[in-house]
């Protein structure tokens, strides 16, 4: 949903599906027709937690999924209280989101790790001896207000239209996403590398599995070294040489997170068995042998009135 998170309402054993919950600002969300029910509900810099705590209670919602990067903030900050009431989030903790949507401090923290991520700075002056530049917003997704493969004076005037403008040197390779889930025992329970082969306003609209050893052993460092829990999403970037750049960490589930779904990353499942209190020993990660293709189109929902 476009400005949303889902939640999971708990049922008695596996055997029955749980009903979902969609919540969000707007009453009219598309979103609304594919949940079981939807709360329209207020700004969530606006909503108190113990509202939100009441109403899961009232509702027996036990789980919680953000789906949207300014939710990320207010569920990692009240997580704890949450799971002390019996409700899980699945969203890594306070600081790890902090550093993850702060695209700048993200850069400098990988780097000092010996991660090889992209420089970043908020001075086009510290980039020295770079033909092409990309400027984008410090924080929020990273598509919007990109600018992409510009020279110095275009990258100075893009940056003007920008709130918090920062600049990173171009580098021309493919590009990936890395889907992940890291449970609660701290260990990468699944990995997926797939393309961005079609790449609309920043996500992925055909977008393939592939193999890539070297790569996911990189991000399951990465994950684990940042301290990341649940459905993350790194985008990678591979240059001509077969070198790796890191671009961005998504710690949230990602537009064509679905296609690893598909190929056996079954995030959703797992994060509702750990939710209540199932471990993951017995459900592994079972690779699709066959890789995968998504190709995203519009589709129309017919429903009786």
């Amino acid at each position: 949903m476009r400005k949303a998170s889902l939640k999971f309402q708990k049922t008695k054993g596996l055997a029955t599906p749980p009903l979902i919950f969609g919540t969000d600002i707007d009453a009219e969300c598309i979103g609304r027709y594919f949940v079981d029910y939807f709360w329209q509900m207020t700004e969530i810099d606006c909503l108190s937690i113990q509202k939100f705590i009441e109403y899961c209670k009232e509702h027996d919602i036990f789980a919680v999924i953000p789906t949207r990067d300014g939710d990320l903030l207010y569920f990692s900050k009240y997580a704890d209280l949450l799971a002390d009431n019996g409700i899980r989030v699945m969203v890594s903790q306070e600081e790890t989101v902090q550093c993850s949507i702060d695209k700048l401090k993200f850069s400098k923290k990988l780097l000092s790790l010996g991660f090889p991520s992209i420089p970043t700075f908020e001075n086009i002056e510290d980039l020295k001896e770079i033909h092409y530049y990309v400027v984008k917003e410090r924080f929020g997704a990273g598509s919007k207000g990109i600018g992409l493969r510009l020279t110095k004076q275009q990258a100075l005037r893009h940056g003007l239209n920008l709130q918090n403008p920062i600049f990173q040197p171009y580098i021309d390779g493919k590009e990936f996403s890395i889907d992940l889930y890291v449970s609660l025992n701290r260990k990468v329970h699944g990995i997926i590398t797939r393309t961005r082969d079609y790449v609309i306003n920043g996500e992925s609209h055909i977008s393939t599995t592939q193999r890539e050893k070297k790569l996911e052993d990189l991000c399951t460092r990465l994950a684990l070294d940042m301290g990341f829990y649940g459905h993350i999403v790194i985008q990678v970037i591979k240059d001509k040489k077969g070198d790796y750049h890191i671009v961005e960490c998504n710690s949230r589930f990602g537009g064509a997170s679905t296609l690893s779904i598909e190929a056996g990353l079954d995030s959703f499942y797992w994060f509702f068995l750990e939710s209540i209190g199932e471990s993951l020993i017995k459900y592994p990660f079972n690779r699709s042998k066959e890789e995968k293709r998504l190709i995203r189109f519009v589709d129309d929902l017919i429903i009786d009135v």
